[in-house]
Formats: structure tokens, C-alpha cells, sequence
């Protein structure tokens, strides 16, 4: 019966991806609700008929009480068959409506929206650009995908355990009364209005106030975690009371914005009680009259009360019910700041496949200055053979990096083109651009995850065979079998940490050189590949390096000289431009940058702030 009703919606079932989601709230809802439309429907139907069972047994008691009026041999001869029925739908056919009602909820929904949430909204941000991500907190998103689920799923579930449950109580309480004496309805109105106020005052001032206090817990994640991230930083300059008063300005915002949240909800606790006191006054209290005017009958007067005492029972459960609805809708808005932006990096409409024939990578006249007037690239034109190995040079801020991050589409260029094997990269797949380029970066962060898990990473289908040829080819096979974790998972099965953090920056470095050996990208992209090493691994790697190279197209970065002294070109850049290009003993001969750059070494390392 359970796995019958878990399974009722598969929340990865396919669906049409959108690169620009709804932006507006309702939408938004309705759009990751599609595949529930039906048990949605269904849920409804059965928490109407719930709430209609509820108010037809309190309109039963009162009967109860007027047909308890003769003697009991009466009642059962004239009653007894139709107490019977009752008694057995009571315990038979209501709990079955009221187990469906609660099995939609609690197996159908509730698990299954939130996880259909949290699969889209994670696959949608992880399309997002690098760029993207470099311009926020990696705690914030995590924790806006996180909260913005079952803050959707409870709205969800108070439409329906709540909301629908309420109205329809509402309105058969007012049929009931109706139908026992018209008179009864005027205080039920009377409240309502009044109630209606406070609904009113209540869900406009919770919705903004709660999205306030999800911004400002979704501040205190992010620079919480931007601590624990960085913690090798916060211990190194001790700058733990700075750390702790930067997260104190945001605990005692998100405190702040909660108090307010709370006063709204005192005041409407405070007036909510007053309320059903003048309901519970109002209804009986008539009742009570038209009974001694000799208009109602007791049986009125007893279901009068049963329903009164019912509703002031339930003013409570409703208010809150909205109260959190509402502010489980501020939430989901917060989160929609993060899962509902665009994509803006996006494959062109028509883009194919990347072939790689050759390797030939072409740069025609490329600007990017990241939206601003300075800084970037300035005007660049490269040609580079297949197979050529380039060495790129110059100083911090030259431009080296983002002409690599350009490569690799991270971000779309703002003038000319790039161009491998005459294909635009804008025009064709950003995944299989990606496929055909292997790179090493000088940040060599890893996966929280076994050391298998990241040398695969290059080749999911590799062998173990192969991967560990690769780490052997990386200098790395011997200190991974002397590896183990703080669970007792030993050689390639040991976990490294957070990016790595239980590796030394070595051993990260050779894992990483693995992970690309592995992948035997044609384009190979090196960026300080070696600078987190020692002189005898480094030695060591060199080789490494040099026989991945072979028959690849390379770029480079390098600060350390002597690692690109044998290019087949050395490119030198500044301010955004390639200033000088040539062999290592032709930009020596130039008697230019590189030729101060050399002479300014330090055991072959380049100062990258140096002046010229």
C-alpha cells in the first residue's frame, strides 16, 4: 500500500528543460506541479469529503440528542438500525477516507515534490556559467536549493490539509447552522468578517517579513561556510574574532528579522483568542436564546456548541496553517532568486558537436574585458598548429587566464572568435568542446570523495587497469596505496576530503595530472601544472608532462620559466595583448620582456609583479 502511493509521481521523469524559468511566484509553482495535477486533483476531492464527514457527525450529534428525547426501547426500535450504520461508518468507511487523505500527503506528496524540486532546481544551477558562480556565496546557493523544497512541499501540503480542509469545514458549518435555524448564522458571519481582518492583516506582513529572515539565514550560511571553506586562511592570519564578528552582523540580522516575524505572529495569537471568544459568546449564546424562546430544540443548542467549540479549536490550526503557508511562499521567492535565473550561457540553436580533426586553434581579434573598460583581453590574434606546444607568459593580470577560461567557453567573448579546427566554439556544444580538452589548473581542488572516484573523473569508463596506469604515469600510485581515511578506507577507496584537504598540494597536484593522463584529451591546457610541487617530483612530473604532450595541441602558463623553456613557442603577455612571441633563445636574443622576466628569476621562477 505505501509503495503503491510513494510511487503514484516519479519526480525525475522526464521533462522539457527551460533556460529562462518563471520568475514570478505562482507560475513558478505551477510549473514544478504539472506532473502532480492529478493527485493534486484527487487530494482535494478527498479532503473536501473529509471535512463534509466532520461536519455531518457534529450535525449527527445534535439528532443524537434530540432522538435520546423517548424512552430507550423506543429509540433503538424506531433508531437502532440507523445508529448501527452510522456506528459502522464511523469506524469503517471514515478512517478509510481519512488513511487516503493522510497517504496523498504524507507518501504522495510531500516526499515526491520536494525531491521533483530539488532534482530541477540542482540540475537547472548546475547549467549556470562559472561566471555565474563566481558571483556568489557557494553556501548561499546550496542552502537556497536546500530550504526552497520543503518549503514548496509544505505549501503544498497546507493548500490541502489546511486551506481546502478549512473552507469546506467553513462552509458546511454555515449550511448546518442554517439549516437548524437561519438566526445562528448572523454571529458566524459577524466573526468571519472580523476573522477575515485579521487573515488579511496576518498574511501580508508574514510573507515579506519571512522572506526577509530566509535572506538573511541564507547570508548566515553563506559566510559560514565561506569560513570553514577558507579555514586554512582564518587559522593562518588567527583571524578568528574578525571571522566571528562577520558572521555576528548576519546572526543578529537573521535574530532581528525573526523577532519581527514573531511580534506579527503574537499580535494575531493575542487578537485570535479575543475573536473566537465572541464566537463561542455570539453562536451558543443564541442558541441558548432561541432554545428558551422555544425555537430550537436542544439537539440545535448541542450542535450549535459541538461546532462552535470546534471552530474555536480550529481558528488556531487555520491561522497558523496560513500564517505558515505564507511564509513557507516568502521562502520558496528567496530561493527563486537563485533557481529561477536564466541561463545565460547557453549552446547556440544550432549548435553541433565539436570534431576535432587536427587541433589547430585559431584567435581572431578577441576582447573581453568581463563588462567593464579595463582589464581582460584587448585585441588578440593566435594561430596554433596542431601539435605545436605554446608557453604562455606574463604578468598577474596580463590576461593569461581569462584567454584560457575563453577557451574553454566559461564565458562567452565580448569581440572576435575562437576557432578550433575552423569551428567556432559559440557554435558548437559546450560539453563537447569540454570533452576534447584536458586541463591541469594551479588550484588543485578535488572532489569530497575516494581517490578512485577523481582519477575516474577523467574516464568513467576506464579500467581499473587503465586508472592505474594513469596514476602511475603521474607519479602518484605509490603514496595512494599507502592512503587511509578516518574510516578505515584504504589505497584508491580512501576519501580525500573537501577538495582534497587530507592531501598534501602535491599529491592533490599528481591525482589531478592522473585524472588528465586518464582523460587523454587532444588539446591539453596547463596552468602552473607543477607549482604545488618539489623540485625532485617536479623533475619527476616534467617527464610526465612532456609525454602527455606528444601529439597534443598545448598551452601552457607557466611562472616558473624553465618549465616552458622548451616550447616550440613562448607567447609573452601585457595588459590584455601578446607583446612578444618566439623560442626561448629568440626572446632572449629580443632583449624585451621575457629577457627581463629571465633575468629576474629566481631558481627559474618569475616574479609575475615585476616591472619592467
Amino acid at each position: 500500500m505505501f509503495r503503491y502511493f510513494e510511487n503514484l509521481v516519479d519526480p525525475f521523469v522526464a521533462y522539457t528543460e527551460s533556460d529562462k524559468p518563471p520568475t514570478r511566484l505562482w507560475p513558478f509553482m505551477l510549473d514544478y506541479s504539472r506532473p502532480f495535477f492529478r493527485v493534486f486533483v484527487w487530494t482535494a476531492l478527498i479532503s473536501i469529503i473529509v471535512a463534509g464527514v466532520e461536519v455531518g457527525l457534529i450535525y449527527y450529534m445534535g439528532r443524537v440528542v434530540d432522538l435520546l428525547g423517548g424512552t430507550p426501547a423506543e429509540v433503538w426500535q424506531n433508531h437502532g438500525t440507523e445508529l448501527l450504520l452510522v456506528a459502522a461508518f464511523v469506524l469503517l468507511l471514515r478512517p478509510l477516507l481519512h488513511l487516503i487523505d493522510v497517504l496523498l500527503l504524507n507518501n504522495t506528496i510531500l516526499p515526491s515534490f520536494g525531491t521533483l524540486i530539488r532534482w530541477r532546481a540542482h540540475k537547472h544551477v548546475l547549467r549556470q556559467s562559472v561566471g555565474w558562480f563566481e558571483n556568489d556565496f557557494a553556501g548561499r546557493i546550496a542552502n537556497r536549493i536546500m530550504q526552497t523544497p520543503p518549503a514548496a512541499g509544505e505549501v503544498v501540503f497546507q493548500v490541502f490539509d489546511a486551506i481546502s480542509f478549512s473552507l469546506a469545514y467553513l462552509i458546511g458549518a454555515a449550511i448546518l447552522l442554517y439549516v437548524a435555524d437561519a438566526r445562528l448564522l448572523i454571529p458566524l458571519l459577524i466573526w468571519f468578517a472580523f476573522y477575515a481582518m485579521l487573515v488579511r492583516w496576518t498574511v501580508q506582513r508574514v510573507g515579506p517579513a519571512s522572506k526577509a529572515a530566509s535572506d538573511a539565514r541564507s547570508t548566515v550560511t553563506g559566510r559560514v561556510v565561506d569560513s570553514y571553506t577558507n579555514i586554512h586562511s582564518v587559522k593562518m592570519f588567527a583571524h578568528g574574532p574578525q571571522e566571528l564578528d562577520y558572521a555576528r552582523e548576519a546572526i543578529q540580522e537573521t535574530r532581528r528579522t525573526f523577532q519581527i516575524e514573531m511580534r506579527i505572529f503574537t499580535i494575531m495569537d493575542a487578537v485570535l483568542v479575543t475573536l473566537n471568544g465572541m464566537l463561542i459568546v455570539g453562536v451558543v449564546g443564541w442558541a441558548i436564546g432561541l432554545w428558551m424562546q422555544g425555537t430550537a430544540s436542544v439537539g440545535v443548542v448541542a450542535a450549535a456548541t459541538a461546532l462552535t467549540l470546534r471552530l474555536n479549536a480550529m481558528t488556531g490550526w487555520i491561522m497558523w496553517a496560513l500564517t505558515s503557508f505564507f511564509r513557507q511562499l516568502g521562502i520558496v521567492a528567496e530561493g527563486m532568486e537563485t533557481i529561477a535565473q536564466p541561463i545565460n550561457l547557453l549552446d547556440a540553436p544550432t549548435a553541433k558537436p565539436l570534431h576535432l580533426s587536427k587541433g589547430e586553434i585559431q584567435i581572431r581579434d578577441l576582447s573581453h574585458h568581463y563588462g567593464r573598460e579595463t582589464g581582460g583581453l584587448d585585441h588578440v590574434n593566435l594561430t596554433i598548429q596542431p601539435g605545436e606546444k605554446i608557453g604562455l607568459i606574463g604578468r598577474s593580470g596580463a590576461g593569461k587566464s581569462t584567454l584560457v577560461k575563453l577557451l574553454l567557453r566559461f564565458y562567452d567573448v565580448e569581440r572576435g572568435a575562437i576557432l578550433i579546427d575552423d569551428q567556432n566554439i559559440a557554435q558548437v556544444t559546450q560539453d563537447s568542446l569540454r570533452s576534447h580538452i584536458g586541463m591541469v589548473q594551479q588550484d588543485s581542488a578535488l572532489l569530497h570523495r575516494s581517490v578512485r572516484d577523481n582519477i575516474l573523473y577523467g574516464r568513467p569508463d576506464a579500467s581499473e587497469a587503465q586508472m592505474i596506469a594513469a596514476a602511475k604515469q603521474a607519479e602518484a600510485h605509490e603514496f595512494i596505496l599507502d592512503l587511509q581515511d578516518p574510516q578505515g578506507r584504504t589505497g584508491y577507496d580512501a576519501h580525500v576530503g573537501e577538495r582534497g584537504v587530507k592531501l598534501s598540494g602535491g599529491q592533490r597536484q599528481r591525482v589531478t595530472l592522473a585524472r588528465v593522463v586518464l582523460k587523454d584529451a587532444p588539446i591539453l591546457l596547463l596552468d602552473e601544472a607543477t607549482s604545488a610541487l618539489d623540485s625532485e617530483v617536479e623533475a619527476s612530473i616534467q617527464e610526465t608532462l612532456y609525454g602527455m604532450m606528444q601529439g597534443k595541441t598545448v598551452i601552457a602558463i607557466a611562472h616558473r620559466l624553465s618549465t616552458i623553456a622548451q616550447m616550440d613557442r613562448i607567447l609573452v603577455m601585457d595588459a590584455g595583448r601578446i607583446v612578444e612571441e618566439g623560442s626561448h633563445s629568440d626572446l632572449l636574443a629580443q632583449g624585451g620582456l621575457y629577457a627581463q622576466f629571465w633575468a629576474r628569476q629566481s631558481g627559474g621562477f618569475m616574479n609575475p609583479e615585476a616591472a619592467e
